[in-house]
């Protein structure tokens, strides 16, 4: 079936100059249509995936912020109780902490609410977990999970302002980058969603 849907406008090439306080990333966009080949993880006998199924807004945001404050995650803090809530209660959507010690320290969420187009929402550790393999171990959890059901299509984004290490993680993982974006955003240490020492290699201009 041919996409009929209208492309944006171009952007112009050239240097684009943001005024202080906004940050922009380049978003890149990945898929994948079937389980790839299970990679070679360690074993985390330390770890515990939690599932919850009604988890308190509270502990949710902070768990957000503790993964991903240094990476400047900001869209959950914005967000109506309400309309948070909505998502995290939903039946289709599957919200996991990684687990040390009795301290979350990890975040998978899979959004099944399309199901045609199954997202990988949120997958992210905290610092004091990356290397040794704990990132192809929570990934091989969460396409395990993805997988179960009969979906057709598994998509994930990251962009710029992520880890590096974030999109070569995910190709290897099977993921295939299909599409970029430019997204301009109110940097959130302005707004004061998240604290001005975070993401410090991340210069603030305000």
């Amino acid at each position: 079936m041919t996409n009929t849907t209208p492309l944006p406008a171009p952007l112009p090439d050239g240097i684009h100059e943001l005024p202080a306080g906004k940050l922009a990333a380049v978003v890149t966009y990945l898929e994948m249509f079937n389980r790839p080949a299970p990679r070679p993880a360690p074993e985390q006998p330390e770890l515990t995936l939690v599932r919850h199924e009604a988890p308190d807004l509270d502990w949710y945001r902070a768990l957000y912020r503790r993964v991903g404050e240094d990476w400047l995650w900001f869209s959950r803090l914005y967000m109506e109780e309400a309309d948070l809530a909505a998502i995290l209660t939903h039946p289709d959507v599957e919200v996991y902490s990684v687990r040390k010690g009795g301290v979350d320290l990890g975040i998978l969420e899979l959004d099944f609410r399309d199901a045609e187009n199954t997202e990988l929402a949120f997958f992210g550790l905290h610092e004091s977990l990356i290397g040794g393999g704990t990132g192809r171990w929570l990934m091989e959890q969460a396409l395990d999970r993805a997988f179960a059901h009969d979906i057709k299509r598994l998509f994930v984004h990251t962009c710029t302002l992520d880890s590096p290490q974030a999109l070569p993680f995910y190709i290897r993982s099977g993921f295939t980058p299909y599409g970029r974006a430019i997204e301009v955003m109110n940097d959130p240490r302005v707004a004061g969603a998240l604290p001005e020492s975070a993401a410090p290699h991340i210069p603030l201009i305000d």
